[in-house]
């Protein structure tokens, strides 16, 4: 069943949101390049991959169901600016408004009666919790840290460790 035209600019909103996190994540990443913590940029760029495939889920089921989302004006993330903390506080509001819009998309799907999209947009609810919860964990484990140069290079090998998803 094809999406009604409510719900396929929706997805297509949703799929602008996936690709605007995907960019917001590299430019997180060439600030943390910047501040010479090669790790924590590493681990922002497998974040920036991650969205793309976001956005490529949302894609696959629209198209599987005879529609054409397009995608949207993408906004240019703002750089952070100096700080580790806050590249991660960017990380984390961008998560937030990313969980919010797919709250709102599953409340649109259950008005317009597409119980077809409910499963895919359970998978995002789930993996927003995730989301949100490790950038949560990151971010106050810098707070503890805070200047201190041993412990922010511990962290970056550590967030270095990170492996893409296959």
């Amino acid at each position: 069943m094809k999406l009604n035209d409510t719900m396929e600019k929706a997805f297509s909103e949703q799929i602008t949101l996936e690709l605007e996190s995907s960019v917001a994540y590299l430019q997180l990443a060439i600030a943390l390049d910047d501040a010479d913590l090669p790790g924590m940029a590493s681990w922002m760029r497998i974040q920036s991959d991650e969205e793309r495939t976001h956005a490529a889920k949302f894609i696959a089921h629209a198209t599987a169901r005879g529609n054409r989302p397009q995608i949207g004006q993408i906004t240019a993330p703002t750089d952070p600016g100096a700080g580790v903390a806050r590249a991660f506080e960017a990380a984390l509001g961008h998560e937030q408004k990313v969980s919010e819009s797919i709250r709102a998309l599953y409340r649109l799907a259950l008005a317009e009666h597409d119980i077809d999209s409910l499963p895919l947009l359970s998978w995002f609810l789930e993996e927003q919790i995730e989301e949100e919860a490790t950038v949560s964990e990151i971010l106050g484990r810098l707070r503890l840290i805070g200047d201190d140069g041993p412990g922010l290079l511990r962290m970056d090998e550590e967030l270095g460790s990170r492996r893409a998803e296959n």
